[in-house]
């Protein structure tokens, strides 16, 4: 069964487009951006923002090292981070509301065959670790054992078309399988309730069972199929950006670098300055889930955020073929490495 094409996601992204505002809701506060660089004057630093794809998580610790630890001031920067609007970061960066943001390989992807000149400038993460979750004792450690499960999602084609394609290549019937929309269902209450298996980003989701002694069987789809190793989540700006002021993107990707590389090699002070930053999130999980994820954010590329092309191109034709993009995508102009520090 081929999924539909994502018309309605196109239409959303392009209205959010022209009806997107720069100034949103923070999620931090930018108060300490020339800490650790006192010899810059706040009246010299320029002012940016960097919209979240989603609320403040260990995906995040890196841009929020690169601001309290004053690695954005000493590129002359004082960075607001700023929470998720509606139509997501591509969008607004697209249209020039907003200098930077956090999206996903698979957004870009759809916002740039709709026509927004969104660009992912850095993988934040190398590989992929999101994949479809269960308590241990429904018995889904392959994608042959959806049939007759409920999965929860949130609606989406991708989720659809990524989940019939684990099962075709499990010889798995997909129509015994039933969605139910979780909307923003807690993944815990939902499979003692509701579902039996859900999309989860193990780093978080699969971290905080671990902490409340919950055994999951994890199913991640880059085990299954090499094109779903994408990127999720990446660093974007837009087209005009890049174009009319390429300083400034070099220098907020340098500080960006340097605090995931920070992140990467001092997990337990990094989980504590995104404490800080953000003092209602789960202390103890937050110290845990960046233990686990500070080794797999460069993982075994040459340098944190380098992307390949290989990457972007294997995802496109898997999308493609799944009917959703109505058109090919150009890969070589959707990602750039020339941002990133040698």
């Amino acid at each position: 069964m081929k999924i539909q094409s994502t018309k309605w996601l196109v239409m959303v992204v392009l209205l959010a487009m022209l009806t997107a505002c720069g100034n949103t809701g923070n999620a931090g506060n930018a108060e300490n951006a020339a800490k650790g660089n006192e010899a810059a004057s706040e009246e010299k630093l320029r002012k940016v923002q960097l919209m979240l794809d989603y609320t403040p998580n260990t995906n995040h610790t890196g841009l929020y090292a690169a601001r309290d630890l004053g690695y954005f001031a000493e590129q002359g920067l004082e960075v607001e981070i700023i929470a998720p609007a509606d139509g997501g970061a591509d969008a607004h960066v697209a249209a020039g509301n907003v200098e930077f943001g956090v999206s996903y390989q698979e957004n870009v992807t759809l916002s740039r065959i709709a026509g927004l000149p969104v660009v992912s400038l850095a993988a934040i993460i190398q590989h992929n670790t999101s994949g479809f979750a269960s308590p241990k004792d429904k018995g889904i450690v392959t994608p042959k054992e959806f049939e007759g499960m409920r999965y929860g999602g949130w609606g989406s084609p991708i989720e659809q078309a990524t989940i019939e394609s684990l099962m075709l290549a499990a010889d798995a019937d997909y129509s015994k399988m039933d969605i139910v929309n979780m909307g923003n269902s807690d993944f815990f209450a939902a499979v003692e309730r509701d579902i039996d298996f859900a999309w989860i980003f193990y780093a978080w989701t699969g971290i905080e069972a671990e902490l409340r002694g919950v055994d999951l069987n994890m199913i991640y789809m880059k085990d299954y199929n090499e094109n779903l190793d994408y990127y999720t989540p990446v660093l974007v700006t837009g087209e005009a950006m890049i174009k009319e002021d390429p300083e400034l993107v070099r220098s907020f990707v340098a500080a960006v670098a340097k605090g995931y590389q920070y992140s990467i090699e001092h997990p337990e002070e990094a989980a504590d300055v995104l404490i800080a930053a953000e003092p209602d999130l789960n202390a103890e999980l937050v110290k845990a889930s960046q233990q686990w994820l500070s080794p797999r954010y460069q993982d075994d590329a040459p340098r944190w955020g380098e992307q390949k092309l290989s990457v972007w191109q294997g995802y496109a034709d898997w999308m493609y073929s799944n009917g959703l993009l109505e058109g090919e995508l150009e890969a070589e102009a959707a990602f750039t490495n020339e941002f990133l520090p040698e």
